[in-house]
């Protein structure tokens, strides 16, 4: 029998560290699929992409506690707004792909392509539930003279840039409503930032705004209660004695039905248990008779779908939208340069 060498022996304790080092990698790949079935096991993030009192925030904070009945587990949410939704979008990006982060989003990265934002869209996230769809409603300060659009537009044709319009950035919902009616009519105003909806309507109520493009969900209570004026909603119906937008401007109805949407997303490559139970639980959060009430007392439209069906939805969606912003010249980067196919 051949007798070892000093050369192999000195090699042996090295040739069992890497046998050790293989073993650890393999037992850590096995470890990914098996840890994914006891999901969850602790409690998960929820980063909502706007901040609070916005109609994302409104739509989170009310699906979050039927969902975490339905997991067994606490989901603590925060607000990180900014960068009309890139901030959040990002950083959700960067976390683990344990299934442990959620992000809580509107529509917003469906555009951040074509607004040069940054290159993350929806198609990077697995769409755990799209909850719903939400209607549009221009909303003016209270003490404004205008009781139309048609009189708003005539106003800001008359002094270009004296109107001041809430906008929550490029790509935004009021910066997209906005490029959509620039492609039928001018409506010169001047654009001042907010992070969210909740914070453009306690400034337009305060006077520092004069309109503002919000989903309908967050301005019905202010609507209701007098604080601020409704001018038109984005439809080509009325909508609890609103006046259609297609009222003033019937070639905007091209673009409609429309809305903003919202949505629970993670990261694409979670293992498939994890997303399984968290598609399960929301799915049966979205069927909740209470959140179904609430959504439809604040003008959405249920559509709890998810996977491929949602899917489906985004691109279509984003094809729409971003292809309305190059026709009104307002996109940064063209949607064909984008792969983005024309609807």
């Amino acid at each position: 029998m051949m007798q070892p060498t000093r050369r192999t022996l000195a090699a042996l304790p090295v040739a069992r560290r890497a046998i050790g080092a293989l073993c650890a990698l393999c037992a850590l790949g096995l470890a990914g699929p098996a840890a994914a079935q006891g999901f969850p096991e602790r409690e998960l993030s929820g980063v909502i992409m706007w901040g609070a009192g916005g109609a994302t925030d409104v739509v989170a904070r009310a699906i979050t506690p039927f969902a975490e009945e339905a997991l067994g587990k606490k989901i603590v949410l925060q607000n990180k707004a900014g960068g009309a939704g890139a901030i959040s979008t990002n950083f959700v990006n960067q976390q683990p792909s344990d299934g442990y982060t959620l992000l809580y989003g509107a529509e917003n990265p469906q555009l951040h392509g074509v607004m040069a934002l940054g290159e993350l869209d929806y198609s990077k996230f697995y769409p755990v539930n799209i909850i719903g769809r939400g209607m549009v409603v221009i909303v003016a300060n209270k003490d404004k003279p205008w009781k139309t659009l048609k009189e708003l537009i005539a106003e800001t044709q008359a002094n270009p840039g004296k109107i001041k319009m809430g906008s929550t950035g490029p790509g935004g919902l009021p910066h997209t409503v906005g490029s959509m009616i620039g492609t039928v009519t001018k409506m010169p105003v001047t654009a001042v930032p907010f992070e969210g909806e909740g914070p453009g309507l306690t400034a337009l109520q305060g006077g520092h705004v004069d309109i503002m493009a919000v989903g309908l969900g967050a301005a019905s209570e202010h609507i209701k209660a007098g604080r601020v004026k409704p001018l038109a909603v984005l439809s080509d119906k009325p909508h609890e004695g609103i006046a259609p937008v297609t009222q003033d401007l019937p070639a905007i109805g091209k673009y409609l039905p429309w809305g903003p949407f919202y949505g629970v997303f993670v990261k694409r490559d979670v293992p498939d248990a994890a997303k399984a139970k968290l598609v399960a639980a929301f799915k049966a959060a979205a069927s909740n008779p209470k959140l179904v009430e609430l959504m439809n007392g604040r003008s959405n439209v249920m559509m709890n779908i998810s996977g491929a069906e949602a899917d489906a939805f985004l691109k279509k969606w984003q094809s729409v939208t971003a292809w309305t912003l190059q026709e009104a010249g307002a996109a940064k980067k063209s949607p064909a340069e984008l792969g983005i196919a024309r609807p």
